[in-house]
């Protein structure tokens, strides 16, 4: 076990040590992965976050000031390269950003707890607002900043940026359940909602690149527990294939769950890249996603990464590689209890495989 300060600490110096041996930066490295192209040393990163409340008193960087206050944001984040050994850092770490300047109520939580969404304005197309500003609103600005901050300071990492798509937004609008059963219903209003909050994610993106972003996430919660695949093909499918097109940068596509029956289309969308979770073996996605997109994932949260040792994480960073996985990275947002050394194991076993 790694569980003392000295230990965590000595292994994100060698960590850090390995990488600067490589001949790729840290940006360099995640930029070619995500595209598929030749890398020096196996890509590590973070599409989601990475936030424990051990990095927080790590870095005294903590929540609920880190999703309001920019700093403090760029604080945290840093420390998924600084102390991790990660390619990638990524300072957003709510889904709700963009629910709060849509005029949903948000709950910015605690140190201990993430932000969730306390209601849900919208009953149909008509009601959805989008303001002209709405990328001035302070719970959009915030991100932005972290960026510039963070790409002041590391201009040879890999920042990564994080939308939210039309799917995830609706349910912040509607709530899921009201949302769902729309989808059987009324597919066509949930067509119309989709068309209106398609172009939020799109303008924030390009607002995120701006400010420093290399790499975009689109979060977009069709998770196959609550989405079928002809869902999924019918309603989403095609919009994903148009944000492929409208962002400027690679976006990587993240859904949670089994998302199995969805891969083949997903790697038709001409996104760079999928992440997604330990639901699907790492195998089973390669198979599926064949050569048309790079792979983002898969090392278990719920077991693994939070009750597991450096040596279980070292086993399944093992299975990535050898399924061609792109970029080892925790299959989604970590959960808060986390252990630092079992983060740094992701980053420490990939390098070994120089």
């Amino acid at each position: 076990m790694w569980g003392s300060s000295g230990q965590v600490e000595s292994r994100a110096r060698e960590a850090l040590r390995v990488m600067r041996r490589a001949d790729m930066t840290p940006r360099e490295r995640i930029l070619a992965a995500v595209q598929r192209r030749e890398i020096d040393v196996p890509a590590v990163g973070n599409a989601v976050s990475i936030a424990t409340v051990e990095l927080m008193d790590a870095t005294g960087c903590a929540f609920p000031e880190a999703h309001t206050d920019p700093q403090v944001m760029a604080g945290l984040a840093a420390a998924g390269h600084e102390i991790l050994g990660y390619d990638t850092i990524a300072p957003i770490f709510s889904v709700q950003h963009e629910a709060d300047a849509l005029g949903c109520k948000v709950d910015w939580g605690r140190r201990d707890m993430m932000p969730d969404c306390t209601l849900h304005p919208c009953t149909s197309a008509a009601d959805i607002r989008v303001p002209v500003d709405v990328l001035r609103h302070p719970a959009m600005v915030v991100p932005l900043e972290a960026l510039r901050i963070l790409r002041g300071r590391f201009p040879d990492v890999a920042l990564v940026g994080k939308v939210f798509g039309p799917w995830t937004l609706a349910y912040h609008l509607f709530g899921v359940e009201r949302f769902l059963i729309m989808t059987l219903d009324d597919p066509d209003e949930v067509r119309r909602i989709l068309r209106e909050l398609m172009l939020l994610p799109v303008f924030y993106a390009r607002e995120q690149i701006s400010a420093g972003a290399d790499v975009i996430t689109l979060a977009d919660h069709a998770t196959g527990d609550l989405v079928s695949p002809a869902m999924y093909r019918d309603f989403l499918w095609p919009l994903h294939r148009e944000l492929a097109g409208q962002i400027p940068s690679p976006v990587i596509l993240h859904i949670c769950g089994d998302t199995a029956d969805r891969i083949p289309f997903i790697s038709r969308t001409g996104l760079a890249c999928f992440h997604f979770e330990s639901k699907v073996p790492a195998s089973k996605a390669r198979w599926l996603a064949g050569d048309r997109i790079a792979l983002m994932g898969n090392i278990n949260n719920a077991e693994t990464l939070l009750r597991g040792t450096p040596g279980d994480v070292a086993a399944e960073v093992e299975v990535c590689l050898q399924a061609g996985i792109e970029v080892i990275a925790p299959e989604c947002a970590v959960p808060l209890t986390t252990p630092t050394e079992n983060l740094q194991a992701i980053a420490h076993s990939a390098r070994l495989h120089r």
